[in-house]
């Protein structure tokens, strides 16, 4: 499971030698590397158990984690991976929303169900667009028109157009209108707007309503399912069939929280 942004996550590897048997090394070290190719090299230190290591390390960037343990004397080396989820991650229902649906009354599975509840955001904004308000940034290269479509909609505020180049142009958000549900963005006195630029706006719905927060539930519980194992037997199993695959999702969207999502379903792409 991914750790939240600022937890310590302790590394822990075994030094083998070369017939399999735990044993103390002369020297350990651990780098870990992160997702912008920076290293940090925590203190490992060997356990209770001789052989045994662990490191602790303050997490300071979301993102893919790798972890490279060497070991001498015996030589030995052991490679991993974790990740570290951004401060915010959108979620459509809150932990305790998620846990209430799924029947859940104690923490044991908090963070697996933390997991899926990421999952099922992104699958239902794949259909309706952005539902959990946030800001992003987008790059528009060899922009020469009046209006320009902003990718990701509904657009709540546009917060700032700047050039992408030291030399370029950069607009004032107030010389410019809006259209949230399209995200075109249009320069009012009809001039033009050249390019490349650097877009940052809000997006997302003020308010989630009923049919979004209800596919979402849906959703978690049907992938929340595929942990169960088979032979396990389910009442209204009807209400999670999926006669057909959908594009990008296959079939992790059951046909009634399509239906429930198919008054906010995205315009398909054009071209």
């Amino acid at each position: 499971m991914p750790f939240d942004l600022g937890a310590t996550v302790r590394l822990t590897a075994d030094c083998l030698n070369p017939d399999g048997t735990l044993t103390a090394a002369t020297t350990a070290t651990v780098v870990v590397t992160l997702p912008d190719g920076t290293t940090a090299s925590p203190a490992p230190v060997e356990t209770g158990t001789p052989g045994r290591y662990r490191a602790d390390y303050v997490t300071e960037m979301p993102g893919r984690h790798m972890v490279r343990w060497l070991w001498s004397g015996p030589a030995h080396a052991y490679t991993d991976t974790f990740d570290v989820r951004e401060a915010t991650p959108p979620t459509i229902l809150s932990l305790q929303e998620a846990k209430r649906h799924l029947k859940k009354t104690d923490d044991r599975d908090d963070e697996e169900i933390r997991d899926w509840n990421e999952a099922c955001t992104r699958a239902v904004e794949q259909f309706v667009g952005p539902v959990v308000m946030r800001t992003v940034t987008e790059n528009a290269r060899f922009v020469s028109a009046r209006s320009l479509a902003l990718t990701l909609t509904p657009a709540v505020e546009l917060t700032s157009v700047t050039s992408a180049t030291a030399s370029g142009t950069s607009y004032n958000v107030d010389d410019l209108i809006l259209d949230g549900a399209t995200g075109i963005v249009t320069r009012l006195d009809g001039g033009l707007m050249y390019g490349p630029l650097r877009f940052v706006y809000v997006v997302g719905r003020p308010i989630v309503t009923a049919n979004i927060r209800g596919a979402a539930r849906i959703i978690l519980q049907h992938l929340w399912r595929t942990r169960q194992g088979p032979g396990r037997p389910q009442r209204g199993i009807e209400d999670f069939d999926v006669t057909e695959p959908l594009p990008g999702l296959g079939f992790a969207i059951p046909n009634r929280a399509v239906q429930l999502l198919d008054p906010d379903r995205l315009p398909p792409a054009v071209g």
